[in-house]
């Protein structure tokens, strides 16, 4: 079977499993509500990063999509009706990818716009200029995107939405948070803080805004070797 019918059939669970649309439409409603808040509190330090704050919580939602997308393959033995109609693992897996990233980047791109529009409303002359603007409105639909890629990679190693999502939560709640205190640059190097630099005004990492989305894309595609790896040794 070629990539088009994979993917086609791929594109017809998404619409199919009510989860999915939802966490979408989460992702783009958490990054907004919690962003216009920050943005009226801001101190004008730094302008692109409060109307883009919520993007911190944003990204809860695009864990949960790339989750609930890969995990629901997991239950009732659906993994093993989709690979004996699909038998290449591989070529199912790249399908699955693509329709996450598909939909996540739209919705992602489309966050980032409305986002910005919010916070540019709110803060008014002191808010972020278009060209710092648009590079924030682009750099959230990326880091959307390949944190649901991250977790979606994640969830296809540990089979299971419930363990991805408790991993994955707390890490980025927790976790990130307390070694960003602590230990300065080696933040940076964390999936969420290095993908977040590009909604810095004036990031202070060396790596800068479209090297952090880098490094968090490395993440993303380390964690979806990892579970192409698993698909191809486990069984279904």
């Amino acid at each position: 079977m070629s990539f088009a019918p994979v993917l086609h059939s791929e594109w017809i669970k998404f619409r199919s499993l009510r989860s999915l649309p939802g966490a979408l439409a989460a992702m783009l409603l958490a990054t907004v509500a919690f962003s216009v808040p920050a943005s009226a509190d801001a101190d004008g330090s730094d302008p692109l990063f409060s109307a883009f704050f919520g993007v911190t919580f944003g990204q809860i939602a695009a864990i949960a999509f790339g989750t609930t997308a890969v995990s629901s393959e997991f239950h009732g033995g659906a993994l093993r009706l989709t690979l004996s109609a699909v038998p290449g693992r591989g070529r199912w897996f790249a399908a699955k990818a693509t329709a996450i990233a598909l939909p996540a980047l739209a919705v992602g791109l489309l966050t980032g716009a409305v986002t910005l529009l919010a916070g540019r409303a709110v803060l008014g002359s002191s808010g972020p200029g278009w060209g710092e603007g648009v590079r924030g409105a682009v750099g959230c639909g990326l880091h959307l995107t390949l944190m649901a890629l991250f977790a979606a990679g994640l969830a296809t190693v540990l089979r299971s939405g419930i363990a991805t999502l408790s991993v994955l939560i707390p890490f980025l709640l927790i976790v990130s948070f307390v070694v960003g205190d602590m230990s300065g640059g080696v933040a940076d190097l964390l999936p969420d803080r290095a993908g977040q630099l590009a909604l810095h005004s004036h990031p202070d990492s060396a790596l800068g805004p479209w090297g952090g989305l880098a490094v968090t894309a490395l993440w993303a595609a380390a964690a979806l070797l990892a579970g192409w790896w698993s698909l191809r040794r486990r069984d279904a």
